[in-house]
């Protein structure tokens, strides 16, 4: 693809081999990638913090979204940022916290936020985190700190379970399934298309200089942001009947096939 300029694509399910971290072949591909005027951007649900250990190698070469387009980093610092305010977060919780089988977790910038002593939960969330602080006052937390989003765990799968619950109930927020037992509330215009955005205008690059990859709904903006966009075989059937078009699964490496097509 000529021109090309951007590459973003989700991590969990898309990128990201079943219970795998970034498969080796993907550090040589964002070398060529930046050789070649290209910034490789993983976008994830995923925190920050977590992004920058798993994309060490690579970090003077690529960009960042994180927390479900929350923010964007590039280049040492911070260029696009959109929070949840307190009083919303704090909404959410009060319905979130009445449900059984629900685990709220406030994400900050740096850390995030949460009060239960479930060992389920606290063994998922450090898998996936890495900074999360379990704090006595969780609403003195959401005051103190600037929250992005709640990502809630659901011991059923969240498209059956946490959906029904929490969507009909939770008004004037952004409300969507973002994995298997994952479900992410946060302020209506915070999404991964929203955090594109700011990184092509900051790369003065075109929306048809862009490539993503994805496949849950929480990709569908950043998916319909970009000029050339791609689901996973295992991805949510809604969003392939959306976007159409279907690349191998994430178990056989298939943005690594495209990426390589593409270069």
């Amino acid at each position: 693809m000529k021109n090309l300029r951007c590459i973003a694509s989700d991590l969990d399910g898309t990128l990201l081999p079943p219970k795998s971290p970034p498969p080796a072949e993907i550090f040589p591909l964002i070398d060529t990638m930046h050789a070649r005027g290209i910034t490789f951007t993983p976008a994830s649900g995923r925190q920050l913090p977590n992004l920058k250990k798993l994309f060490e190698p690579a970090l003077d070469k690529i960009a960042i979204i994180a927390e479900n387009g929350g923010l964007c980093w590039m280049g040492g610092e911070i260029i696009y940022c959109n929070p949840t305010p307190a009083e919303d977060v704090l909404y959410a919780l009060d319905i979130i916290k009445r449900e059984k089988d629900l685990f709220p977790l406030c994400s900050g910038v740096d850390c995030a936020f949460y009060d239960s002593d479930d060992a389920q939960f606290e063994s998922v969330l450090l898998r996936s985190y890495t900074c999360a602080k379990k704090v006595d006052d969780l609403a003195a937390a959401v005051k103190n700190n600037t929250i992005l989003k709640i990502s809630v765990w659901d011991k059923l799968p969240a498209a059956e379970h946490a959906a029904g619950v929490l969507i009909p109930k939770i008004k004037g927020l952004r409300t969507k399934v973002s994995g298997y037992d994952w479900i992410d509330v946060c302020t209506e215009s915070a999404n991964k298309g929203e955090a594109l955005k700011a990184l092509l205008d900051k790369l003065g690059a075109t929306r048809a200089q862009c490539v993503a990859f994805g496949d849950h709904m929480n990709d569908l903006e950043m998916l319909q942001v970009s000029g050339q966009a791609y689901v996973t075989a295992n991805g949510f059937p809604e969003l392939k009947k959306i976007i159409g078009n279907i690349i191998p699964s994430n178990a056989e490496m298939g943005v690594i096939q495209k990426i390589k097509e593409l270069l």
